[in-house]
């Protein structure tokens, strides 16, 4: 089974990838819950959560690619280790495009039941992002 959790995790960012987003339904429980605290829609359960997520950052990022670095399955869990890519060409939460470059490395951890996704967890560079983005300044060495 956990070859094929892995399989349908990585489907999920294939589809973001290829802008299929209705393959989220067919990996995605209507009951799954998204604890990624980035993402303003956690508190709309199933699929549409993360349609709604993937439509945000394909609107601010137009190019958005995720590579899938590798993953680690045990049991009911998958974890992907994973980089995303993108030029931030349209509005962002509020924030209007920078026309800048991003590179962003992340962890996705999905548990799964009955071969769909019933909860999801998510780690990923925010600041770094930002920062490359020149929304948030970049951090300094402390003085000496």
């Amino acid at each position: 089974m956990s070859e094929q959790n892995k399989a349908a995790a990585k489907r999920l960012f294939d589809a973001w990838n290829t802008r299929d987003l209705d393959v989220f339904a067919e990996v995605i429980a209507p009951d799954c819950i998204d604890h990624d605290p980035q993402n303003p829609f956690t508190d709309i359960h199933g699929p549409e959560c993360l349609q709604r997520l993937a439509r945000m950052y394909l609107a601010a990022f137009s190019d958005q690619r995720f590579l899938v670095n590798e993953q680690i399955a045990e049991g009911d869990f998958v974890t992907t280790r994973w980089t995303g890519t993108g030029t931030n060409d349209g509005e962002m939460m509020g924030m209007p495009p920078t026309g800048k470059s991003a590179v962003v490395q992340g962890i996705t951890i999905n548990r799964f039941r009955d071969g769909a996704i019933v909860e999801s967890w998510g780690c990923w560079d925010t600041l770094g992002m930002m920062q490359q983005l020149g929304v948030v300044p970049a951090a300094h060495p402390a003085a000496h």
